[in-house]
């Protein structure tokens, strides 16, 4: 990354060179190509350095990127879901005015799953725990007592259809 960022900091300075000695951004760019690699520079990001450059920012630094705007509010979005575990995410996002793939990530990060309809936690309990075990138990002796397999297929059928 660091490698990157310098070599983009060097065809920056490259670019105020060619700006001050070429007439348009398509032929410093070429010759930014031919003294370098065929990939160094783009025309396009040469006409944006040429744009800046005749605008009088000379600093050599890209513009910064705007990103998404980062959720605040991630406990108005946690407590949405305790007050009603039927919300869905396009509502919450609406109403916050945010994504729903970010309402999304922060009820995965604060430990909900969507399981059927609700929102649940997702933390098994040692009550949890021990009914699954159970069930398996109770599963597992009726195979033995009555094998269900035998139910659906003919004896003399191979394959489970």
């Amino acid at each position: 990354m660091d490698y990157a960022f310098s070599q983009q900091r060097k065809n920056s300075v490259h670019s105020k060179f060619e700006f001050s000695t070429c007439e348009n951004a398509r032929t410093a760019a070429k010759i930014l190509n031919g003294a370098y690699d065929p990939d160094t520079v783009t025309a396009n990001s040469e006409q944006f350095r040429f744009r800046r450059f005749r605008s009088g920012i000379f600093d050599g630094k890209d513009a910064r990127r705007t990103r998404t705007p980062i959720a605040e509010n991630v406990d108005e979005i946690v407590e949405m879901i305790k007050v009603d575990r039927h919300v869905t995410s396009h509502g919450n996002g609406q109403e916050l005015a945010i994504g729903h793939d970010k309402v999304l990530s922060r009820w995965h990060k604060a430990g909900f799953k969507k399981k059927l309809d609700p929102w649940v936690r997702h933390q098994i309990t040692q009550k949890n725990i021990m009914d699954r075990i159970s069930i398996y138990k109770a599963l597992a002796k009726r195979n033995q007592i009555d094998p269900f397999l035998k139910q659906i297929l003919g004896e003399d059928e191979k394959r489970v259809i």
